[in-house]
């Protein structure tokens, strides 16, 4: 799915807004939320570090992803270096995400792989046991007596 956010800084009204959009249709771009944070806030926030920014920009309605949200994070605080009445957009794709934490994912889970494999495979497992005679001792506490059996067919 593809994704915009349009950040736009409101100077003469002292706020920022954040709109996102989806692609729900093919190639058509639908409002799906729109956010407005007081001047105030985003530079105390910008003040106290990125974290904080993200923390700052995510709500209730709009909690973009960490990699969406800390490059929205960087056009908010590039919006107020520049000062005065601007506006970015900021275009995502779902797909190329994926792509990218799948060739990360591949690329270590490949090699630990084989190697647990042929542990899981080690016959020295029973050589441990019999070297502490752990199973050859057990000694149970139940006990069936030969002359307590009962035979069902005479009962009836």
């Amino acid at each position: 799915m593809k994704q915009k956010y349009s950040i736009y800084k409101d100077s003469n009204n002292e706020k920022l807004i954040i709109k996102e959009y989806a692609e729900l249709d093919k190639e058509i771009l639908s409002l799906l939320c729109e956010e407005t944070y007081p001047d105030e806030t985003i530079v105390s926030a910008i003040n106290s570090g990125a974290d904080a920014l993200v923390r700052a920009l995510r709500t209730r309605n709009m909690y973009p992803p960490s990699t969406f949200a800390s490059k929205i994070a960087a056009a908010v605080i590039s919006l107020y270096e520049n000062g005065d009445e601007q506006s970015i957009e900021i275009m995502f794709d779902d797909k190329e995400l994926f792509e990218q934490e799948e060739a990360a994912e591949s690329e270590d889970s490949v090699d630990t792989d084989s190697e647990d494999i042929d542990e899981l495979l080690d016959d020295e497992i029973d050589g441990v046991y019999e070297d502490k005679k752990l199973i050859k001792d057990l000694k149970s506490s139940l006990k069936v007596a030969d002359d307590d059996a009962i035979d069902t067919d005479e009962e009836v």
